[in-house]
């Protein structure tokens, strides 16, 4: 049983997580986010905390970066964006239990100071932003890292805000070649 309560979209999701992981769940029902779903987050949030497992899509993304801010040591655990895509559709409901379960493995805590380990310089210096096959490296160097999918300035903030190390990073980046 994973000790923080899992943060999730929708009742799918939470079907998805409890095939891969026993946990419980709390489903935000897209961002619209009620008072009562609100509050039952922050009861979560300060008696065991909570993990937010949102989809790898912009309307994820928004719900996460909203919940960071009002929930700031919450953890994040990010699938990767081929991992959560099945017949045209993108969610943490169409990932694998094996998908869910690397994701909860690599759970990242927003850092409450930004470090400038990284800069833009980095992103190009390793392909990472603007080559033809920039996306598809960040993709796969957010699976390794645990970060997810993003673009560019979303990556560069999620490698300064979630504690990579350079080491990490280059050992990730290695690993692409």
């Amino acid at each position: 049983m994973i000790k923080e309560v899992l943060v999730v979209e929708g009742k799918m999701d939470v079907v998805a997580v409890n095939r891969a992981v026993e946990a419980d769940c709390i489903i935000t029902g897209g961002f619209t986010l009620n008072r009562r779903t609100l509050q039952d987050i922050e009861q979560a949030y300060r008696k065991r905390g909570i993990i937010i497992l949102t989809d790898p899509d912009s309307a994820g993304e928004n719900i996460r970066k909203y919940l960071a801010k009002r929930f700031p040591k919450a953890k994040h655990a990010f699938i990767p964006l081929e991992e959560a895509t099945a017949s045209d559709d993108i969610g943490v409901e169409q990932a694998s239990p094996t998908a869910i379960q690397k994701a909860l493995a690599k759970v990242r805590t927003l850092g409450w100071e930004a470090t400038e380990n990284f800069t833009a310089a980095d992103l190009l210096r390793y392909g990472l932003s603007g080559g033809a096959d920039s996306v598809t490296k960040r993709a796969k160097l957010g699976a390794i890292l645990g970060l997810g999918y993003a673009n560019a300035k979303t990556f560069l903030r999620r490698l300064n805000h979630y504690g990579v190390t350079r080491e990490e990073f280059l050992s990730a980046v290695t690993s692409l070649r």
